[in-house]
């Protein structure tokens, strides 16, 4: 499907273009002698001349380090095995914590509307309270600290002061079921666990002292559990042998003596969603991490130290990980814990207005579900600080961009990005000094040699087909924990395309040099041979005013495959032959044929991760009576109880 003469739905005045850092960027490159006429220019040397734009990246942001060396990378053409600079010695928690002034950090907002603010000073000092207690405890480099945390400042801390020893962070949410959390803390023998003593959810207040008792019961390497007082009443003594976060904190230190680590040491392990097994613990470093987050947030997000920076993330999500590094451009962060729609649909929006949010992040599917509220933000809001707004999980479906145009605001960078754990980051998102159009996330990002390639390996434009990278880049992952021969690394991204990282991911290079995402590849349907990326039905199907939401998947039937749909619908409305028939022909009118499903059924409910995404193949499994190994990852594991032993799929 080409895509020729769009209009954009938005484009950057000129004095924003000159104003962005992308601009001030290209600039600092003219003064070594290179210069770019577009971005498109500029993003083509970045993935031809690699090892020269990263090093780049590392000038203009002025990466704190002992030192650097003289070596860009090492094996450039290996995937995997490349090495960036193999001689570099740096600290992450010292690059973030680079400013320690009396300008706020973080801000913390609840559910309940209790607000907490410190201040960059403040941050470093409470950082260097618990490294000290840390250090104290043992903790060195290489040991794993994890956190089971929501959405706070103590979270941020315990990371900060976790990387400032050259230790591992890790970190899920407290919706995790026991189970989940075992899975994941027990693969990586975690020596500290940082935890809380509650949380509150949907107006729920849930004390997590069972819960964490269970757990720490069975992680048989923890040599400390750390409690934090976050629903307070004393729930944290409930707790078998906690400390308290007050007492466990060092309140006589003052200064951190930042550990000095090579570039591709452990900072981050961070898990799959573990729908169809134990979760992959996927290991990202220091210096890969700190390049790639500062690219993003500098360049692509134009994030500056005058910029508020929210991002509605969980700690079980790699969104958290992406946000914090806001804070090495001495940016606010913004934190926001509980349900984005308590107690009512425009808390978010009242939040950007009460802190003044100018980057505002969230999920594809929270503007959907924005706007099937009826919520019109731009007639009962002022937002007049947000410059961006910023949506993952999913794909954002063409509908949503003009939601937000229409109705939340007009002149407004709306960036749909794609990347993923498994990067830390992203391989395609927005840009301050490009055009935004309908459907199509911006641009492929700098210094990632990213391509589309057909079933045959071939590289294919205005095409649909896998989203490959072609080159090394510093953010892929230094490996796999206990993966020590590689084997299951090298099957997870390079067994499809020989030295080629393939992403999992259907997708489309657009005629604007932007990325169009179909969902993942192994949820591709694949009816008579004809792929169809299950993005492209629901974008059709939630069109129609009594769908809330749906998932699409591909059943055995007849040795062929026939696409099963179900929907989950408003309140009160029931599934009839009527509505059967308009869902079909909206799908028939705006997709084709193909796309129309064979099956339509109603569910209570849909399967979501923990992290929010919808799950196709724990649903794939069930109707095919096969075992969905671990519910544990799911947030609601109850869902799939809609899809057993339907007769309309007999």
């Amino acid at each position: 499907m080409s895509q020729t003469q769009l209009t954009p739905l938005w484009q950057p005045s000129q004095q924003r273009i000159d104003n962005s850092q992308m601009a001030a960027f290209m600039r600092f490159l003219a003064k070594q002698g290179l210069s770019f006429s577009s971005y498109d220019d500029l993003y083509q040397w970045s993935t031809e001349e690699s090892p020269a734009f990263w090093a780049s990246v590392w000038d203009y942001f002025d990466v704190i380090a002992s030192q650097r060396g003289n070596q860009i990378l090492a094996n450039p053409t290996q995937m995997p095995g490349a090495s960036w600079f193999p001689q570099a010695r740096l600290n992450f928690a010292e690059n973030l914590l680079r400013h320690r002034d009396e300008r706020t950090a973080l801000v913390f907002v609840n559910e309940l509307g209790e607000r907490q603010s410190i201040s960059y000073a403040e941050l470093y000092s409470r950082t260097a309270q618990l490294a000290s207690a840390l250090k104290q405890q043992g903790v060195v480099a290489g040991d794993r600290v994890a956190g089971l945390m929501p959405n706070c400042i103590e979270t941020i801390v315990a990371m900060l002061a976790t990387a400032s020893l050259g230790a591992v962070w890790s970190s899920c949410s407290p919706d995790f079921g026991v189970q989940g959390v075992v899975d994941r803390f027990g693969q990586i023998e975690a020596k500290v666990m940082i935890t809380v003593d509650g949380y509150y959810y949907n107006g729920k207040r849930l004390p997590l002292a069972e819960k964490v008792n269970a757990i720490a019961g069975k992680l048989n390497t923890l040599e400390a559990l750390v409690v934090c007082d976050f629903i307070g009443e004393d729930a944290a003594l409930d707790i078998t042998s906690a400390i308290r976060w007050s007492d466990y904190l060092d309140s006589s230190a003052s200064e951190i003596e930042f550990v000095q680590r090579a570039f591709n040491d452990p900072l981050y392990i961070m898990f799959s969603s573990g729908t169809t097994g134990v979760p992959k613990c996927i290991v990202h470093g220091i210096g890969g991490t700190l390049l790639q987050h500062l690219k993003e947030h500098g360049l692509h997000t134009d994030l500056t130290a005058e910029d508020n920076l929210f991002y509605f993330t969980t700690c079980g999500w790699m969104m958290w990980n992406w946000m914090v590094s806001g804070l090495a451009l001495g940016a606010q962060l913004t934190l926001f814990d509980g349900s984005p729609f308590y107690p009512e649909p425009k808390r978010m929006m009242d939040l950007i207005d009460d802190e003044a949010i100018t980057i505002f992040g969230t999920s594809a599917k929270y503007l959907s579900a924005l706007e099937k509220a009826g919520e019109k933000p731009r007639q009962s809001h002022s937002l007049t600080s947000v410059k961006a707004i910023l949506t993952t999980g999913s794909v954002l479906p063409p509908e949503s961009f003009d939601y937000v145009y229409r109705d939340i605001k007009e002149d407004v960078c709306l960036s749909s990005i794609s990347g993923g754990t498994d990067i830390i980051s992203c391989f395609a998102l927005g840009n301050p000094v490009l055009p935004v159009y309908r459907g199509q996330l911006q641009c492929r990002g700098l210094g990632l040699a990213v391509n589309i390639y057909n079933d045959a390996g071939e590289p294919v434009r205005s095409e649909k087909g896998e989203l490959v990278c072609e080159k090394p880049f510093p953010s892929m992952p230094i490996g796999f924990w206990n993966d020590n021969d590689g084997s299951r690394y090298q099957s997870a991204y390079f067994d499809r395309f020989t030295n080629i990282w393939a992403h999992g991911d259907y997708a489309e290079l657009t005629a604007e040099n932007g990325v169009i995402i179909y969902g993942r590849s192994d949820a591709v349907l694949n009816p008579g041979g004809v792929r169809i990326g299950t993005a492209e039905i629901y974008r059709q199907v939630e069109k129609v005013e009594a769908v809330l939401e749906s998932i699409a998947v591909g059943q055995h039937w007849q040795d062929d495959e026939r696409v099963v749909l179900f929907v989950k619908l408003r309140d009160g409305v029931q599934l009839d032959d009527s509505l059967r028939d308009k869902i079909r022909k909206t799908i028939r009118a705006n997709a084709t044929p193909r796309h129309v499903p064979a099956v339509i059924e109603q569910v209570a409910d849909i399967p979501r991760t923990i992290s929010g995404k919808i799950t196709e193949l724990a649903v794939r499994q069930v109707i095919h009576g096969e075992p969905v190994k671990n519910t544990d990852a799911l947030a609601n594991p109850e869902a799939l109880d809609n899809f057993r032993d339907l007769p309309a799929l007999r």
